[in-house]
């Protein structure tokens, strides 16, 4: 662990020392250094005290974003200009060995000359204007992006849906991290927008919370205000079981997950454990399943699709609700049971990208195929909702905080 801290805060120095050197070709300003290296200094011991001290596993959830955040507005802006800068070094460096060796050759060994080229002026000052996109980008996240809630509406259709099901509606909340709340009237509005859109179902795909259960508790009376004439239906993620953090006994973290599940309950949310539901409208029913988290790339499989299917059969309209994307490739879309559709979260969209009509990017597509909105393959589809909260970076930037409205018709 702690070699792991030396060498992140190593590479954070560097970069630092690297990007310093462009502030120097721009300026001869000591106030502006010494600015620069007192706000890198304070950051940077803020979060060495906090990976050293070992409160980085037990502490708060918003002190762990706030720490987070901070290294990712500080480091990452001199990751996307440091390409730049590296370049023009290499160039210069070549220029550099090409007139010291013109020079070598050269009859004239009295004419002295400047064997290493100096960094332009104009190369540093783009480097940092560059900088400055996504500093500001990333700070707007922290105090606007991360409670900017979207409408997103999405309209599916299947030939085999129940004729009574024709315009059903279904509102998909996901990653709420309740641990991560620090403004009320914003996450208010939220669920204000939510109650808004009168669909016949809310469903919610996991992580109600970072790693405690009693995350939760400012938060019970706000959510159980949540309504739909059908029903509240929910599972857990990744989060939820708290493997995250040291627990004084595995005692303690059974009765966490327990108070969890009961939490749920208590906000008006049947939570489906493996198991399934039938939803009936009209003397018509599809079949509800919701598993436990199930995932790839190190996460747990408590999940059991077999199990969640038990009396389901082949010919029933099915709607599944699993947290981890993963889970539609590795089992779900090879399934002898057609499930004709998946929701799910737990990206994010990784908080961040770009998303303009015609195009779309984030990170996270690099890990996730399926990472944001609608896909299909085979007449089965999966919707991954890009997240109601936000965990690790206290802030979004382009992929905002989503509410999801699904509307399910007869093709």
């Amino acid at each position: 662990m702690l070699s792991r801290v030396f060498t992140v805060l190593l590479v954070w120095l560097v970069l630092d020392l690297y990007f310093f050197q462009a502030i120097k070709t721009v300026t001869s300003n000591q106030r502006i250094y010494w600015m620069y290296w007192g706000i890198e200094c304070v950051v940077m011991l803020i979060a060495f005290y906090f990976f050293i001290s070992g409160k980085f596993a037990t502490a708060a959830p918003k002190n762990l974003n706030l720490i987070s955040g901070l290294m990712m507005v500080m480091v990452l802006p001199k990751l996307f200009v440091a390409p730049v800068l590296m370049l023009e070094d290499i160039f210069r460096l070549v220029f550099s060995g090409f007139r010291w060796v013109t020079h070598f050759f050269s009859s004239d060994k009295n004419n002295e000359i400047a064997l290493m080229v100096s960094r332009r002026k104009f190369i540093s000052q783009a480097a940092i204007l560059l900088a400055v996109i996504p500093f500001a980008g990333l700070l707007y996240g922290v105090v606007k992006g991360k409670y900017q809630y979207t409408i997103r509406r999405v309209k599916l259709k299947f030939n085999d849906l129940p004729d009574a099901f024709h315009g059903f509606t279904i509102t998909q909340l996901s990653d709420i991290h309740s641990g991560s709340f620090d403004d009320e009237k914003a996450v208010a509005k939220g669920i204000e927008m939510i109650n808004a859109q009168k669909s016949d179902v809310i469903f919610f795909t996991g992580d109600l919370v970072n790693n405690k259960a009693d995350e939760m508790l400012p938060w019970k009376k706000m959510f159980s205000t949540l309504n739909a004439p059908m029903g509240k239906f929910s599972i857990l993620g990744n989060h939820d079981y708290g493997d995250y953090i040291a627990w004084e006994s595995e005692h303690a973290k059974t009765n966490n997950l327990q108070q969890l599940k009961n939490t749920h309950g208590e906000i008006g949310f049947k939570l489906l454990l493996n198991e399934n539901v039938r939803l009936e409208k009209n003397g018509q029913t599809i079949s509800l399943l919701g598993v436990e988290n199930w995932g790839l790339r190190g996460f747990h499989q408590y999940g059991d699709l077999k199990k969640a299917l038990t009396n389901v059969n082949q010919n029933e309209f099915k709607i599944l609700l699993s947290h981890d994307p993963s889970h539609w490739e590795a089992q779900v879309l090879q399934h002898p049971k057609h499930i004709h559709l998946t929701l799910s979260g737990h990206t994010h969209g990784m908080q961040m990208g770009i998303e303009v009509p015609g195009f779309r990017w984030s990170p996270v597509q690099y890990i996730y195929k399926q990472w944001a909105g609608a896909y299909q393959q085979n007449g089965k589809y999966i919707y991954v909702n890009r997240g109601f909260g936000f965990l690790g970076y206290p802030g979004r930037v382009g992929i905002l905080p989503e509410i999801t409205v699904i509307t399910l018709e007869k093709a």
